[in-house]
């Protein structure tokens, strides 16, 4: 299913999907402090482009969380939106759950993205 998948959410809607996070890593990259930022938008614009077979574990410290909120008063809220848009709308087929869930957990990516890795 991982290679399937992936052909097809990218064809389907991924590649709109991944190119978001890339836009939002460019606007993060504009600044010096916005780098690091922007580089984890690029980590996971790949993850977006092609998510299938791909694990999320959730992690970190006292630094993670500050970042995490700064982000999500900035970036997270509209890309979370927008996958979970997509999940509700995927959901409602049965051939599009398994391409809903995977909106769903980049979802919760754009929440809380950082102290996060992808396995």
């Amino acid at each position: 299913m991982g290679c399937l998948g992936n052909l097809l959410w990218f064809v389907c809607g991924g590649m709109m999907s991944g190119l978001c996070w890339a836009l939002a890593g460019c606007l993060w990259c504009i600044t010096v402090i916005g780098v690091p930022i922007g580089l984890q938008c690029f980590k996971f614009a790949s993850l977006s482009f092609f998510p299938f077979g791909k694990e999320i574990r959730y992690g970190g410290g006292a630094g993670s969380l500050l970042l995490n909120l700064v982000w999500l008063v900035v970036t997270g809220l509209p890309l979370a939106l927008e996958h979970a848009l997509w999940g509700l709308l995927l959901c409602v087929t049965v051939i599009g759950i398994p391409f809903g869930l995977q909106h769903f957990k980049l979802a919760k990516l754009a929440l809380m993205p950082f102290g996060s890795a992808v396995l």
